[in-house]
Formats: C-alpha cells, structure tokens, sequence
C-alpha cells in the first residue's frame, strides 16, 4: 500500500482548513452549503473520469495507490475531486473577503465568450480525441448556462479565484504527473503539456470548480430568499 496520492490529498485538506479557519469567511455558517455542492461535484465528475479511466485515456499508477476504489476509481481521485475544488472555493471565498470591489464583473461576460469560443475550436479540431472532447464539451455547456441561463453574477469572482487556485493545481498535477500517479494516453489529448499536465487538464479543473461555485452561490441564493 501506498500513500503518494492520499498525501497530496492530505495538503489539500490541510490547506482549506488553513483558509477556512479565518473568521471572516465563516466557514461554520456557510458549510452546508460547500459541502453540498462539492459533494455534488463528486459524482458530476466521477462518471466522465470513470469513463476515461475505463477507456485507458486516464491511467493511475498501482505502486503509487493504496488500493481502495470506489465506483471502479481509485479512492484518492474521488478525494481529489472534493477537496481541488474545495481548496478552490476557500480561495474564492478568501478573495472575496479581502477584495470586495465587483467593478469588473462588466468584463466577465466577454471573457465567457473567448473562452466559449476557445471551446467550439478545441471541439472542432481535438473533436476524435476523447479527453479533448469530454473536457470542452462539459466546458461549454456550463458556459453556456452560468451565463446565458443562470441569473447569479459571480463569474469575475471566479476568474479571480481561478487564477490564483492554478498554483495549487500546478503543485497537486505537476507531484501527481511527474512522478508519475496519473498518465494520460496521448493519443486521446493534444499532446500539448505543461510540465507533464495535459492543455485539457486546466480546462477540467476550471470545470469542477465552476460547478462548485455555482452550486455554491445557487444553495446561498435559495437560503436567502
């Protein structure tokens, strides 16, 4: 048994409890509704991972596994898949705290529509390489709705937190990649990496914690209304 993949899931929790530990973000107030909506996440994005997983586009290491599954994937990438976008939202939050000016938010909507269309070209010329095509068809429909459908204002907050949550991404996919835990088939990808992490892979995470968020600010809005 192995411990690489739990240990980095173990920096993780113990950052967002770090972040989450600051009384100003009142953690204990807001945490029905984080743990909902990552919870949610979990399953969301179990289902496209297990699929690659089965289909070899996604390949976790055994030597640097514990062992234990969970709807055939391994335990530490279900961790993952809470506690990356968990760490996300305790930065979005954070930021929120700190920086409250919203002046923005007038831009998010034509940085939406460049990464929409970012989107339709990596669908039209990465279209028979499943990672790409899972990856910026989740993308593009959440996109679509946050923007076009959904009535909560939040998306430069986002932006804003997801920049700053691509440094715990580096550190997590750049451990996870290079020694490595996770190897993705090149011939379902780009083949354009960063340091050993596929292009799509950003795209991915900004995906889980998009959802995250909006499920997030969504339960928020209900509650007070």
């Amino acid at each position: 048994m192995n411990y690489t993949y739990l240990l980095v899931n173990l920096g993780l929790l113990l950052f967002s409890g770090l972040v989450f530990s600051n009384r100003q973000i009142n953690f204990a107030g807001q945490s029905k509704f984080i743990i909902l909506a990552v919870l949610i996440n979990v399953f969301a994005f179990s289902v496209p991972t297990e699929f690659l997983t089965q289909l070899k586009v996604i390949v976790f290491n055994p030597p640097y596994l514990s062992g234990m599954t969970l709807w055939e994937l391994p335990i530490e990438e279900l961790l993952l898949s809470l506690l990356l976008p968990l760490s996300g939202i305790a930065i979005y939050l954070f930021l929120n705290m700190r920086y409250k000016d919203n002046s923005l938010e007038k831009y998010s909507l034509a940085l939406s529509n460049m990464l929409l269309g970012v989107c339709i070209a990596m669908l039209y010329f990465g279209h028979q390489k499943l990672y790409t095509l899972f990856t910026f068809s989740i993308l593009l429909v959440f996109l679509l709705y946050i923007e076009y459908v959904n009535k909560i204002r939040f998306m430069y907050k986002f932006y804003r937190a997801f920049l700053v949550s691509l440094l715990l991404f580096y550190t997590v996919y750049g451990i996870l990649t290079s020694i490595p835990v996770i190897q993705y088939t090149t011939e379902e990808t780009l083949n354009f990496n960063f340091s050993h992490i596929p292009f799509e892979s950003h795209f991915y995470y900004m995906s889980m914690l998009l959802l995250s968020i909006y499920l997030y600010e969504l339960f928020k809005s209900r509650a007070r209304n």
